[in-house]
């Protein structure tokens, strides 16, 4: 018995020795027997991950903790540097297409496997397929158990356990007789962030207005440059006339006091001129629309602007009608030795050549001479 075991170390020993000594195989990449039952039309899927560890092929792939399937190989992405794990599913599993894939351990020391899952970040969506990929969006990897010790150690060694009683007497002795305070500063803390909440419709309002107004701004670059630009040489004449500026705005200074020393002397009399006025500005309100009136008939003599119409500068608008009564008109200018003339009722009719030589020697030169009559006829205007 003591025998074969010795042989079997030996055996074991020599095998061990060569793989080693050969440098391209190692205990790590050979397989795991066994594995799950893939029934007869198994489909292939490709998990990408960022880091598999030592998860080797024919590793279990189990879906709440039941074995499903197998990994068939593992490979890298030049391209991405991603590894691709392609996994053996059991046919009869159904699995949805936005499906996670994580990287878990059976116990701290125990072996590798895939655990496939339903979505934790929405609705399961379609149905996982032959040849389907699983992003690495989508896939994780627990904690090794190295890096659990390491992460505990630093917080044992190097972190803030051994300062927990510095923290702890600090903190006693600051809140020692200001509880009131503390509980004070506390209920404003909660009023302050009940409030926050309460507006975070204007807060967000508000940002989307900073960020429209961002948005203009860059848009508007190029003119507020070519503005700011413009206004350097305005600004260096303002500069220039500077000590100006600064001797009106002490005149103006100067006028103010001399303008309030005025109203002060003058406050008295200008009250009293203004008590003065007072009966004399009631009289004019008494009078009503009488004094306009009576202003129209001392602006346009003889006559109002009612009866001539508008005044417009130097003269005005004035229209006269005129009935001249040719017969009458005759009579009040001849002789009254002189015969009457009678004149044609037809205005169309010329008159005979021997009465008009009458007329023409009775009627005198001057008054006449420049008055244009449109007719003959008895009522002419």
């Amino acid at each position: 018995m003591n025998r074969r075991v010795a042989t079997k170390v030996v055996a074991v020993g020599l095998s061990a020795g060569l793989l080693s000594g050969c440098g391209s195989i190692t205990l790590q990449g050979i397989p795991l027997p066994g594995g799950a039952d893939l029934g007869s039309s198994p489909y292939q899927i490709t998990v990408q991950m960022r880091d598999v560890l030592d998860l080797v092929p024919q590793s279990s792939v189990k879906v709440n903790n039941v074995s499903v399937g197998q990994v068939k190989d593992i490979d890298l992405d030049p391209k991405t540097w991603l590894a691709n794990v392609h996994l053996q599913i059991n046919g009869g599993v159904a699995l949805p297409a936005n499906a996670d894939a994580q990287l878990k351990q059976t116990t701290l020391l125990g072996e590798k496997y895939i655990e496939l899952g339903q979505p934790t970040d929405g609705p399961p969506q379609g149905k996982l397929v032959d040849g389907a990929t699983i992003p690495v969006q989508r896939t994780n990897r627990f904690p090794e158990a190295e890096e659990i010790f390491g992460a505990l150690s630093m917080l044992l060694n190097g972190g803030g356990i051994g300062q927990l009683q510095s923290i702890s007497k600090e903190l006693n002795t600051a809140l020692n007789g200001h509880e009131g305070d503390a509980k004070a500063l506390l209920n404003d803390l909660n009023t302050l962030t009940t409030t926050l909440d309460a507006q975070k419709g204007n807060i967000t309002r508000a940002l989307d207005g900073v960020d429209r107004l961002s948005a203009r701004l860059a848009d508007q670059k190029d003119n507020l440059d070519v503005v700011l630009t413009d206004l350097e040489p305005g600004l260096a004449v303002l500069e220039e006339q500077r000590p100006q500026l600064v001797g009106m705005l002490k005149a103006l200074d100067r006028l103010s006091d001399v303008a309030n020393d005025v109203v002060d002397r003058s406050q008295d009399d200008l009250v009293a001129d203004l008590r003065a006025l007072q009966p004399t500005l009631r009289e004019l309100a008494k009078s009503g629309d009488a004094l306009p009136k009576s202003l129209q008939i001392l602006a346009t003599p003889p006559f109002t602007d009612s009866a001539t119409g508008a005044v417009r500068g130097d003269h005005m608008n004035l229209k006269i009608s005129i009935d001249l009564n040719i017969q009458d008109l005759l009579d009040n200018l001849l002789n009254a030795s002189t015969p009457p003339v009678q004149l044609p009722t037809d205005p169309l009719m010329t008159l005979p050549v021997a009465p008009l030589q009458t007329l023409d020697k009775a009627l005198p030169k001057t008054p006449l001479g420049g008055l244009e009559l449109p007719g003959l006829g008895g009522g002419d205007k």
